[in-house]
Parts: C-alpha cells; structure tokens; sequence
C-alpha cells in the first residue's frame, strides 16, 4: 500500500519514514535523507532499492564492511551460547579477549565500556586515580591538558574540555580540571603543564574536526615531554586507530606509544558497541572492585566480535590495503586542488578531509549532491566532507566514489 501525507498526497517509503523519525525522536542529528533498508561490504541500499558507496563507514565503526562475514558468524555463534553475564562472573571468551588486546596494543591491561565516550570517561577517571594515587598529586587538584577542536564525545565532562559551541552550549555548569591549548602547539603543551598534570589526551589525528594530522614531530615531543614530566599520554585511537590510517594505531607513523589507547568503534566491527582503555598494569592497577564498571561493559557477545576483529587485524591485509588504497585516494583528491573547487585535503591512509570552496557550495550541500549520485559522505565545519570508505572497498568502487565527486565539483 502507498503512504499518504496529511494532505492525502502520495508519499516515499523514505519520506514516511523520515517523516516520522522526526516526529517521535529528538533532533540531535541533522541526517542525510536516506532511509538505509541493507548493506554489504561498501554499498548500502535504502527502502527503495537504491544502491548508494558507503564512503563514510559509520566514522570509521565499519572499517571492516557491512555485513563481513567473518564478524556476523562470530556474533551468530556467539548469540547461541550466551550474550551476557554482567561482570557479576567470569565468562569463557573475557580473558582471552583482554589477553589478545593487551597484546595488540603491547600493553599488559584492559578495561572494556561499550561506546566510545564511555572509554574517554574511562580514560578520565584513570587518570586521575593515577595523578592521586601512584603521582602524588593533592586531591582534587588533577589537571589534564587536551587540545582545541578536540573531539572525544559529548557526555558532560567530555563536553566541558570542548571547544565546540554546538555541543556545549545551555549544557553547564562545566567539569572542572581541563586545560586546553592549540592543537600542534608544544610550546603552549609545555607551558600548560604543571606539576598537578596528570595526563595528555590527544587524537593522533583529530577527525570531527576535518582530519587534522598534527605537524611531522609532534606526537614524538609530546611522548618526550610526558615522559620528563611524569605524565600519561593518553592516545584516542577510537576513529585514527584499528587499521583505518594504514596502520594498527596512527601513532605508529611515527613510531610513538602512548602510556595509554582508548579504544572504539572499529573494535566492535559495525556488529556491537565495543570500546576499551588498554594501559599498563601500573595506571590499570590502581581500580579496586567496585570504583567503575559497566553491565555491558567486556559482555561474551561484544569479545567474541572483538576478538575476531583482533583476529583479522594481526594478518596486517586491512592496514596494507589502508595505505595502498589511502595513496591513491589522496592522490586523486590532491588533483582537485588546483581546479578552484577544493582548497585543502588532508587525512592519512583512507582517511581524508576535503575542504570546499565556500562558492561551490557548504559541506552539507555538497554531500546532498553526492547523495543524489549514489555516494554517502558527512560534512563537518560548516565547509568540510569527510571521506572514510571501509577498508575493503574495491579500487574500482573507490574511483567511481571519486569521479561522483568531480561530477559535483566541477557542475
């Protein structure tokens, strides 16, 4: 049966249900129009039938694919003996699980959340435990430097060391013991730090706000300047990390390891909500039961997706097609900076942020139009989409994406 507007006209599938989506849910999300009904691998399809090249990958949840058939049997399995226990006991796929994590990252701990900025507020509160605890820093008095245009969630305390105006705005009164200075700046680092800083925590590559990669040497100084100062530096991998910039972690481009890698997104493979803080056992060490959990948090379903995607990520395929791919992507994209339309693109791997021409039309114009030619990406600033296609997306797949984008610009 056709749907019907309040007038009686004939109505999409996609248009009812957007239609009611934004009847009966809050307005935190400005969404494409699209309705999406299946996927698989690098393509969605939406109530209608229409293919479209998923060139966002859930912001980089999906670096596996929709529908990998690795990770479904592994959740389907799973499913069929036991999807959770609460932390209440032991389950049988727990230790291996943190066992095989620590071990990716080189680590020695691991404590499981579920969403990424649960794994921020873990991180957080890590720290400070830590300052208190093992630095001697007095009580209360923690400090934890973090950098502008950061992008770590939007739960109260995370939004009170934001920069964004949108997300902390009517939100106060703010959590206190944050200090922000300029991304890519270690004079102003250095400066912030004192002898009640706790910990850094930096995105390798700031992703919301438009694939920032820091300047050649940074990460290594900020790694040296925590290490003189007795400081943790904590890694937020949850986008950078897990295959997406060609390597495990983006830190290792420049061969830094933080003391701590929170951990999101791509953990859970598109299939579950999986996050984690994997550190030392000095900074993990300092929780005593009861002092933070989470029911869901390190659930038997959620490890045994984990762990087949620990699994895949060891065989080194999805970082080397990441950096081979992402060569390519760049290159393509940095042709279309001569031709008036693009001023900058930045990004590593397949990872990329595309400035538009403000002429040419805003960020959210110009993915409307690749939407309209069967390509998903996201704006972001007003000016910038955001390209972060799932690492298995064909060559071939990738240029037709990329000729879509040509089409729009050069229209």
């Amino acid at each position: 049966m056709p749907c019907h507007n309040v007038n009686g006209d004939p109505v999409s599938a996609s248009e009812s249900a957007i239609a009611s989506a934004e009847a009966h849910s809050a307005h935190n999300y400005h969404p494409l129009p699209v309705v999406v009904a299946s996927a698989d691998g690098a393509w969605m399809t939406d109530v209608e039938g229409r293919r479209y090249l998923d060139m966002l990958a859930g912001y980089s949840a999906l670096n596996f694919g929709h529908g990998n058939r690795r990770l479904i049997d592994a959740a389907k399995a799973q499913l069929e003996r036991v999807t959770l226990t609460s932390r209440a006991f032991y389950h049988d796929r727990f230790a291996d699980f943190c066992t095989q994590l620590a071990e990716l990252c080189g680590m020695e701990m691991v404590l499981p959340m579920n969403t990424g900025a649960e794994a921020v507020e873990t991180a957080v509160k890590t720290a400070r435990k830590w300052g208190y605890k093992v630095k001697g820093v007095p009580q209360n008095q923690a400090k934890i430097v973090v950098a502008a245009n950061n992008f770590h969630g939007r739960t109260t305390t995370i939004i009170s060391f934001s920069t964004d105006h949108e997300a902390r705005a009517d939100f106060g009164p703010y959590t206190p013991g944050f200090e922000i200075v300029p991304y890519g700046d270690l004079t102003a680092l250095e400066r912030a730090m004192s002898a009640n800083t706790v910990a850094v925590l930096l995105e390798p590559i700031q992703g919301e706000a438009g694939v920032l990669v820091p300047p050649a040497g940074y990460l290594p100084r900020v790694r040296e300047l925590t290490r003189e100062r007795n400081v943790l530096f904590i890694a937020d991998e949850i986008q950078s990390g897990l295959g997406r910039t060609g390597k495990t972690f983006a830190c290792e481009h420049e061969d830094v390891v933080p003391d701590m890698y929170v951990l999101g997104k791509a953990l859970g493979g598109g299939v579950v909500p999986v996050s984690a803080v994997v550190s030392s056992s000095e900074v993990l060490g300092v929780y005593r039961p009861g002092e933070h959990g989470s029911t869901f948090g390190g659930n038997p379903l959620a490890c045994a997706v984990a762990l087949e995607v620990i699994a895949m990520l060891r065989t080194g395929e999805f970082q080397e097609r990441a950096t081979e791919l992402g060569e390519h992507l760049h290159h393509e994209l940095g042709l279309l900076t001569g031709g008036g339309a693009v001023e900058a693109v930045r990004g590593r791997g397949l990872w990329a942020g595309v400035d538009i021409v403000p002429s040419h039309g805003t960020g959210r114009e110009i993915s409307e139009k690749l939407m309209d030619r069967g390509v998903l990406v996201k704006d972001t600033h007003g000016s910038t989409i955001r390209i972060a296609p799932p690492l298995v997306i064909s060559k071939e797949d990738l240029d037709w994406g990329l000729d879509q984008l040509r089409a729009v610009l050069s229209a």
